[in-house]
């Protein structure tokens, strides 16, 4: 009778995940393997033509590498800078409550709010960085508009959302580590950085791997920024893997090579998050 108990508290979840995410995946991986159906010429079965048809399409080895390169620039970056504010924030520090709070708050902040946010900064002529380079001669640049600065425009505003989020994770880490560990380094003659380097970080092995993966995922499910931003322009230069999937299903109504691509998007993350698990956790010392 207790498992019959154990069952049913887990019956509302298991319904919840089956619905919600099961069940999706395994219907998009049916419909890649069918045409896209319409009223007078209904779907049908056409096997691994629409993976093949990926390999003749170059946008999506350019929406690949593009998101490929912004995580890459943003993953280590975001981590590193939680990672120091974290540390900063856990001092004694002067109005330390007010410190942690103005860290945080690009967190809270609705996505669109972000995007029309930096709108005020990268705005060619009228915004507030080609305002502050007219003080030096410097000419009026369309940072969005260009293919060489666009990406990293997107890549700078996305850690300034994340940092504060993982920096979270990172303070209630370094708070939960007993002080007699930095006391007894101390006594010992251990100086700041080679206690950090050979305690602190390894302590912070496990929090750093959580992070680690949710710093994966949100540079994979970028949309509402490139929205509201540049729609995945220049000429895609700024467009992702789940932004293409998007105008593919919604504008250009392909349902079924957007699930392609959505099978394709799913097993870069499992293949990532199986390789993080294998090579990383090995180095992790949970307490």
């Amino acid at each position: 009778m207790r498992h019959v108990y154990g069952w049913l508290l887990l019956t509302p979840a298991a319904i919840l995940l089956i619905g919600f995410t099961h069940y999706p995946a395994a219907a998009t991986l049916y419909d890649s393997f069918f045409s896209t159906g319409t009223v007078v010429r209904p779907s049908r079965f056409v096997g691994l033509a629409n993976y093949a048809s990926l390999g003749d399409d170059p946008i999506f080895w350019q929406v690949l590498w593009n998101n490929l390169l912004f995580a890459l620039g943003t993953i280590p970056t975001s981590m590193a800078i939680a990672l120091l504010m974290a540390i900063w924030v856990n001092d004694k520090l002067p109005a330390r409550a007010l410190v942690r709070m103005s860290y945080f708050t690009p967190t809270i902040l609705p996505m669109v709010a972000v995007a029309n946010l930096w709108l005020f900064f990268y705005t060619p002529q009228i915004g507030l960085i080609d305002q502050l380079l007219a003080k030096f001669g410097v000419p009026s640049h369309n940072w969005l508009g260009d293919p060489d600065t666009v990406m990293a425009c997107l890549a700078v505003m996305t850690v300034w959302k994340e940092a504060g989020f993982f920096m979270i994770f990172y303070l209630a880490a370094l708070q939960s580590l007993p002080p007699e560990i930095e006391e007894a380094a101390k006594i010992e003659g251990a100086s700041r950085w080679y206690f950090f380097r050979r305690v602190t970080f390894p302590l912070l092995m496990p929090t750093t791997l959580f992070v680690l993966v949710n710093a994966t995922i949100n540079s994979f499910k970028l949309v509402d920024h490139l929205f509201i931003l540049t729609k995945g322009g220049p000429d895609n230069a700024s467009n992702l893997l789940l932004y293409y999937i998007y105008q593919v299903a919604f504008s250009f109504f392909e349902t079924s090579y957007a699930a392609t691509l959505t099978v394709v998007l799913l097993g870069l993350l499992a293949i990532m998050a199986i390789l993080q698990f294998q090579l990383i956790e090995k180095r992790v010392h949970y307490r």
